[in-house]
């Protein structure tokens, strides 16, 4: 089912890729309903239907989700984890699951969909694991950044008020 490296905490899965949907909203279970029956009345005008039912490698670390065509491991798409907005699996179809992300250069979204037969829970309940985690660390990493600027402002007021006593008692020799 996986594998997991301890180097760069990467976990992959082999799944079926159903297809990507532009949607219109960043999250809901009706978005993905939606999106879902998008991919069962194919249109003219989608170009990503194309990859339809592929087996793929969806790659999940905390940096993101990067999902590798099966045979040739062509990068068919990555998803920051801070740009996922919303992760399910369908209540009508449970071995269906899929996510929404905002594109990185536009503003749209775009839901991502999968078919496991046995995994979809849990690949969801990984998905939301890790979009905690890298939540959670991106906080601390802000948190760490603001302890050190608080650090650097009380460095600098204390410089301060050493070099306004310098000056002071620099005034007092001179005079």
């Amino acid at each position: 089912m996986s594998d997991v490296s301890d180097e760069d905490n990467e976990i992959s899965f082999s799944i079926k890729f159903l297809g990507r949907v532009e949607v219109v909203r960043p999250d809901g279970m009706p978005i993905l309903e939606e999106a879902a029956q998008s991919l069962k009345t194919p249109d003219r005008d989608s170009t990503d239907k194309a990859q339809k039912k592929s087996k793929v490698h969806l790659f999940l670390s905390m940096s993101g989700i990067d999902i590798l065509e099966n045979k040739t491991k062509y990068m068919l798409y990555s998803c920051p984890l801070s740009t996922v907005s919303f992760c399910a699996v369908l209540p009508s179809m449970p071995k269906v699951f899929g996510f929404v992300a905002k594109h990185p250069a536009a503003d749209m979204y775009h839901c991502y969909l999968f078919q496991s037969k046995k995994f979809s829970h849990v690949l969801v309940s990984v998905i939301g694991d890790a979009f905690r985690a890298s939540k959670k660390e991106e906080k601390l990493r802000g948190g760490g950044r603001d302890l050190i600027v608080e650090a650097l402002r009380h460095k600098n007021k204390v410089l301060q008020r050493e070099n306004a006593e310098l000056k002071r008692r620099l005034a007092q020799h001179t005079n």
